[in-house]
């Protein structure tokens, strides 16, 4: 290897022991101390909307493991950068790993909860990775006695491998440690959902399609969608969960979970929609929810007649902004279950927010701590300080699962499906239009899997017989019931939702 890449590579190892030495480190300080947690948010808080965007259309669910690598990337070029700027008599890249430490440090203290303590494992990561460059350029290495061996090069490798071992070593110890220290699955595991006082109405077998493969009407825990700008899932137990509710008040109050028994327990079925998700997308979910009506809960508060906001906030800082009178007409939840069980921690537990009607950016704050009474016009949420707009009611729309995109139909009978959605006004018909060889058919009605709630999605099948070979389009389009039938101009998801008609190539052989 030539003398830069080896220095390279030394930075690059002198970088591993500083991450390593402080997530190590920081075990013993808690969440609020992981300096690459804090580094990751930063990052995700401090990039413009649109890249966001293009992160989540790109990566969808997976756009958290994309932004981990990118920053591990980003770190690994600067760490390069600093080994090769380093000499004996100019530390220039250990002058940049301690810059890098005093922007760790300024990460870790933007965390929600986080104080001056919170910075010592850092700083002692970054005095490792000092120590660490510093040795690969010194005169040790490259002592020539026989007791020592007579290839400075080669020892100089093996010190750096062994560095770079150690640091990744002592961060992955790290990680498990506090992840383990921290983890709120065991009270999780120990909680039981109280008696439901208004059980959600059973859900008929006939809201399924039959003859084709459709999603579930009700999603499973696993397979719920997640977006969310948590790089690691923050992790909160009931004993140490608090809502407070503050701001245009009669009076500031502030609820334990245990506070939270004298409200009657309801259940509802929802499904919740992302703002980001494209035509056709897959950024949506139903699920049945077991929670406290939010009315409720602010009535105690007693709201003043002029606040129109209320900005929800997660225990890590993320907020929300959703219109007063989403949360006061009786069906916005503080859900606290999710499908018979409690909140999976990846999806709030122990409480978040469930508004039906409302993309998910303007409603749905997991790990929710906070609810504040405001106005639009005073105060600005998370997402709507990145461009989106302040007031995110979901549009009508439809997407065709099966068939899927280049997929071969054999010729013969065949069901096409799919799912439409207009939360708070509910789905009346889906049509379906067919392009082939021979030309466009006209719009024909779906049939629908029978409704279940204004507030939850609802499944079509469409049975067609393919008899021409080649190439075909299907195309879809949903009416509400308010008679609004969705518009076919394409829009993308910023900055209040996607519009436009969802179609699927097929080719019939």
């Amino acid at each position: 290897m030539t003398p830069l890449g080896t220095k390279a590579l030394g930075g690059v190892a002198a970088a591993a022991v500083a991450v390593g030495v402080a997530q190590l480190v920081g075990a013993a300080f808690g969440p609020e101390a992981d300096v690459r947690t804090a580094v990751g948010s930063a990052v995700i808080d401090n990039t413009p909307g649109p890249v966001k965007e293009w992160a989540i259309a790109t990566f969808g669910t997976a756009d958290k493991l994309f932004l981990t690598v990118m920053v591990l990337l980003a770190i690994a070029a600067i760490a390069a950068l600093a080994g090769i700027a380093e000499s004996r008599r100019r530390p220039i890249g250990s002058t940049i790993i301690v810059v890098a430490g005093g922007v760790g440090c300024a990460a870790v203290l933007s965390r929600a909860g986080a104080g001056p303590a919170d910075v010592i494992p850092t700083v002692i990561g970054a005095a490792c990775g000092v120590a660490a460059l510093r040795l690969l350029t010194s005169h040790r290495l490259d002592d020539q006695t026989p007791e020592r061996g007579t290839d400075p090069d080669r020892r100089r490798s093996l010190v750096t491998l062994g560095l770079f071992g150690v640091g990744v070593a002592g961060g992955v110890v790290g990680v498990v440690i506090s992840r383990l220290a921290s983890s709120v699955a065991g009270d999780r595991d120990a909680y039981a959902l109280p008696r439901i006082a208004e059980p959600a109405p059973p859900i008929p077998p006939t809201v399924q399609p039959e003859g084709v493969a459709l999603p579930s009407f009700v999603t499973s825990n696993a397979d719920f969608y997640r977006i969310d700008t948590a790089l690691t899932v923050p992790q909160l137990s009931r004993a140490d969960w608090r809502l407070r509710i503050h701001g245009m008040v009669d009076r500031e109050i502030t609820l334990s979970y245990s506070d939270l028994d004298r409200f009657e327990v309801v259940e509802q079925a929802v499904t919740l929609t992302c703002v980001s998700n494209p035509v056709g997308g897959e950024l949506i979910s139903n699920a049945v929810w077991t929670g406290y009506r939010v009315a409720d809960i602010l009535a105690g508060a007693g709201v003043h007649a002029d606040a129109d906001m209320v900005l929800s906030r997660s225990v890590d800082g993320w907020t929300a902004g959703t219109p007063v009178e989403a949360l006061t007409a009786g069906d916005a939840l503080l859900a606290i279950g999710m499908n018979g069980e409690p909140l999976p921690v990846e999806h709030g537990y122990p409480a978040r927010l469930v508004v039906p009607g409302l993309y998910g950016y303007v409603s749905a704050t997991k790990w929710v701590t906070g609810l504040e009474l405001t106005r639009f016009d005073r105060a600005e949420a998370y997402w709507t300080r990145l461009g989106w707009s302040a007031r995110g009611p979901i549009k009508t729309e439809s997407r065709i699962d099966v068939p899927r995109s280049g997929q071969d139909v054999a010729v013969g009978p065949v069901t096409f499906g799919g799912v439409a959605w207009a939360q708070r006004r509910g789905i009346r018909d889906v049509e379906v239009q067919i392009e082939g060889p021979g030309g466009t058919t006209a719009w024909q009605r779906a049939t629908l899997g029978q409704s279940y709630s204004d507030d939850t999605w609802r499944l079509w099948s469409f049975p067609w017989e393919a008899t021409e070979t080649g190439m075909h389009t299907i195309t879809v389009r949903a009416t509400d019931n308010s008679g609004y039938t969705q518009t076919p101009d394409r829009a993308d998801p910023v900055p209040d939702g996607a519009t436009g008609w969802h179609s699927v190539t097929f080719a019939v052989k």
